[in-house]
């Protein structure tokens, strides 16, 4: 069975820094599947049906069929600009409109792009942190590129590296799991047996 990515890149101007890196690991993660689909969601498309998702509860076809492949998806890499040292509102938006348990257990590769590498931190402490309180599996590296990174020789070069172990990572936790069609759903215990389980203390 093929698996399939969901690509969420955050960038505001097209093309942007963040969809270029986005392309790179979504490229560097099938290279080590070997065989993968690829869709990519472009939020600033879906800005203003985000906006009213927000407001309405309700989410417009085009943005309903971004959640569904994101839902679907058997891996997901993000990537967002940084704005005052953290990820975009329009990216934390839409994962505000996700259903809850959308993201459990789902293997994600973090990305973002600044102007400075000073906000290279915004990977450990700000999408790592979110990620976890979605109960998704964030892969070990985080890629970050500032524009700096963008100008060839070695600072692409060592990009270049980074986005291929980040994407072999997620490649490997993709690999390890069954394909997906949705959250995984763990058992229901009872209250009853979580008492048993302690003793009745």
């Amino acid at each position: 069975m093929t698996r399939t990515l969901a690509v969420v890149t955050a960038g505001l101007s097209q093309p942007s820094s963040s969809r270029l890196l986005a392309d790179r690991l979504a490229a560097a993660t099938v290279a080590a599947l070997g065989d993968a689909g690829v869709e990519v969601i472009e939020l600033r498309d879906l800005a203003v049906d985000v906006t009213n998702n927000l407001l309405t509860g309700f989410p417009a076809p085009k943005l309903r069929a971004a959640i569904d492949a994101v839902e679907k998806a058997d891996g997901l890499i993000v990537v967002t600009p940084v704005f005052t040292a953290s990820y975009s509102g329009l990216f934390k938006s839409f994962f505000d409109v996700l259903d809850q348990g959308v993201l459990e257990g789902k293997p994600v590769l973090l990305g973002a792009t600044g102007g400075t590498e000073r906000h290279s931190l915004v990977l450990d402490l700000q999408l790592r942190p979110l990620f976890g309180y979605l109960r998704a599996n964030p892969v070990p590296t985080g890629v970050y590129a500032a524009s700096s990174d963008w100008g060839g020789g070695d600072a692409l070069g060592a990009l270049q590296k980074r986005v291929e172990r980040a994407g072999g990572e997620l490649a490997a936790l993709v690999a390890g799991r069954p394909a997906t069609g949705g959250p995984v759903q763990e058992p229901f215990v009872s209250f009853e047996q979580l008492l048993a389980g302690t003793d009745g203390q």
